[in-house]
């Protein structure tokens, strides 16, 4: 069995469920999941984890991401890209690349965001995207997210190509909306490429086929990333006493003066004295302790 992280590449056509469906055949166990819807009309990263990977499922959908991604404006949609049924169009050619690229700097930082109709968001138990297939739209509480950088890497008015680096539940599509808004002509996206997820580059990224035909040369286990290299920047602290192994084993908080100028919050990767990676702990600065973030010793 398989245990840690596959940088996949998802093509276009594939939902995020297929990719798993598709992971579960390469690797030949159950146990997998994905970090973060992709729509299938995207393509780009998405970590898929294996094994006792899954606990790190949460971890890596809460990491900053980064896309590049095509606006068209002049053209509003339901979905809010142009796989949508086209609502308004309106004439783009009175805008200036001065202004549109104010517009579209004009939203780094924070941002309270309205999620599209067209997502996986639930509200009282159902999904918005099956209400709006009903043709019904219901209010949506806008979300705090925080957009880090835009790069307009190329404007062909009406299409603005830009590399968007943003927090966890941005919703790109949105984004393209909301500057289409702005600038009184509407907006969509046209295309979408998820180019990092935390640590996860697209360089880096491998697409289903070369996932199958590296588990046909027997070479599987090269493209799966270690549970612990997750948190490799973190310090480590490793047992050195029995007693410690017999803590860390059962996933017990424990005290240790190995690490010195520790601070409440602080993070660390804790070992057992035979190497074994226990998982992530916290240091608790009022209690003198560290405890247990993420274990992922034991268990399947």
């Amino acid at each position: 069995m398989y245990d840690g992280i596959i940088n996949v590449y998802k093509e276009k056509g594939f939902t995020s469920h297929d990719v798993v469906a598709k992971m579960r055949g390469i690797l030949g166990q159950r146990k997998i999941g994905h970090t973060g819807t992709l729509d299938p009309a995207a393509e780009g990263v998405l970590p898929v984890c294996a094994g006792k990977g899954t606990k790190l499922c949460d971890m890596l959908t809460d990491h900053d991401k980064t896309y590049r991604a095509v606006l068209l404006l002049g053209t509003e949609t339901d979905t809010e890209d142009t796989t949508g049924t086209v609502l308004e169009t309106k004439e783009t050619s009175g805008l200036t690349e001065n202004e549109v690229q104010d517009a579209v700097l004009s939203f780094i930082g924070d941002y309270a965001q309205v999620p599209p109709m067209y997502s996986a968001l639930k509200v009282d138990g159902k999904k918005l995207y099956e209400l709006a297939r009903e043709g019904k739209t219901v209010e949506r509480k806008a979300r705090p997210v925080k957009i880090f950088d835009i790069q307009i890497e190329k404007m062909e008015l009406p299409e603005v190509t830009m590399t968007v680096s943003c927090s966890k539940g941005t919703y790109i599509r949105t984004l393209c909306h909301d500057i289409g808004a702005k600038l009184s002509v509407g907006g969509c996206m046209k295309e979408l490429l998820r180019t990092k997820v935390g640590q996860f580059e697209l360089s880096e990224s491998l697409t289903l086929d070369e996932l199958q035909k590296l588990k046909e040369e027997d070479r599987l286990a090269e493209a799966v990333l270690p549970v612990e290299e997750v948190f490799k920047e973190l310090p480590e602290i490793r047992s050195d006493t029995e007693e410690l192994d017999k803590l860390l084993k059962n996933g017990n908080p424990f005290r240790s003066r190995a690490v010195k100028d520790v601070k409440g919050g602080d993070m660390f990767r804790v070992y057992h004295s035979d190497g074994t990676f226990i998982g992530v702990f916290k240091y608790d600065e009022e209690k003198h302790m560290y405890y247990p973030e993420k274990i992922f010793l034991g268990g399947n």
